[in-house]
């Protein structure tokens, strides 16, 4: 089969497609899947170098999520209510491939409303959305809520959560582009470009003087928010896309009145399993619903043109989830350029 694998530690750039990789067996408790659709994510980028916390041993297969069916010659573990033939999404490294073996927990059926390059981006994304406003920040209707990086994978999804439990949405983001898309596809009620010096005055204009409840921050620009947090704000801690981690002065904290919140969903199956099936069901009611919607970015990526998707994610030219189509909807042939 088809796969992306790492044999040394590098930037993705330098790697190649092996095109006869032997396909993965499952072990017990595992299924096997036929992949349709594998999400890119900025992690992948720096694991495949050896820079994300997550350290697999070599050689391994970059990717983590994905959409596809349950192979027809997969094993259907004791207890579970998954069957061959059924349209799937889920997480576990190796997904830039044309097969995975995957634990059977962490494979949740697709809705029939989503397509597989839809459900490549679901797994990561938008439960992290969704903890960190729900479950973390007790998101209420009405409050302000900013969300930086807001055209991006995580930050589209909660823009729409955040619209979809009644909360006032500034969508933040570096190019008037992608304040667009964030407001047109994303439904945030207002856009700011944080490029610009002083950004935060206009969020403060909009929200009265008050600032912002909730700060939703993927990017590292926590410092730079907290100029426009309202008392008793709570600013949502997502990730450092911008590459520096932040040391914030805690007297602002203290001063302020304000929470800051960490989430780490991917540490959830560990520290605090019973939450997931809660996420994941509310979610699935709201894909069900037509509330939400997961957006992907408009140019789809092949698993031969996959350096090239992790370029444009690299370089911040991407919007939504990018996705990289490895098999056909319909007819389940392989995705060509």
């Amino acid at each position: 089969m088809r796969a992306f694998v790492v044999n040394e530690l590098t930037h993705p750039s330098k790697i190649t497609l092996s095109p006869d990789v032997p396909e993965p067996k499952p072990g017990p408790g595992q299924v096997l899947v036929d992949v349709y659709s594998a999400g890119l994510n900025f992690f992948d980028i720096l694991q495949a170098q050896g820079k994300y916390q997550h350290k697999p041993p070599l050689p391994f297969i970059l990717g983590t999520e994905f959409a596809g069916r349950i192979s027809q010659d997969s094993p259907i573990p004791e207890g579970s209510n998954l069957k061959r033939g059924q349209r799937v999404f889920g997480a576990q490294l190796g997904s830039f491939s044309d097969k995975i073996t995957v634990e059977s927990e962490r494979v949740i059926p697709l809705p029939d409303n989503l397509t597989f390059d839809q459900g490549a981006g679901l797994f990561i994304t938008w439960p992290t959305s969704y903890e960190a406003l729900v479950g973390r920040a007790e998101l209420k209707r009405g409050e302000w809520v900013l969300v930086t990086a807001a055209a991006g994978g995580v930050g589209i999804a909660a823009v729409q959560i955040a619209k979809a439990l009644g909360a006032r949405v500034i969508a933040a983001a570096g190019s008037a582009e992608k304040i667009e898309i964030a407001q047109k596809i994303g439904g945030a009620d207002y856009g700011i470009n944080y490029s610009k010096p002083g950004w935060q005055k206009e969020v403060l204009a909009l929200t009265g003087g008050k600032g912002v409840d909730v700060i939703y921050d993927p990017v590292g620009l926590i410092n730079d928010a907290l100029k426009c947090i309202a008392w008793k704000g709570r600013a949502l801690v997502i990730g450092f896309a911008a590459g520096t981690i932040e040391k914030v002065p805690m007297n602002i904290v203290l001063l302020k009145n304000i929470s800051l919140v960490g989430v780490h969903w991917g540490a959830y199956s560990l520290k605090e399993p019973s939450r997931i099936p809660h996420v994941w069901k509310d979610l699935l009611n709201m894909f069900a619903s037509g509330q939400v919607k997961p957006v992907t970015y408009t140019d789809v990526y092949t698993l031969e043109s996959l350096v090239d998707g992790l370029a444009a994610l690299e370089k911040r030219q991407t919007w939504g989830k990018a996705v990289v189509r490895v098999k056909e909807e319909n007819s389940g042939e392989r995705a060509k350029l």
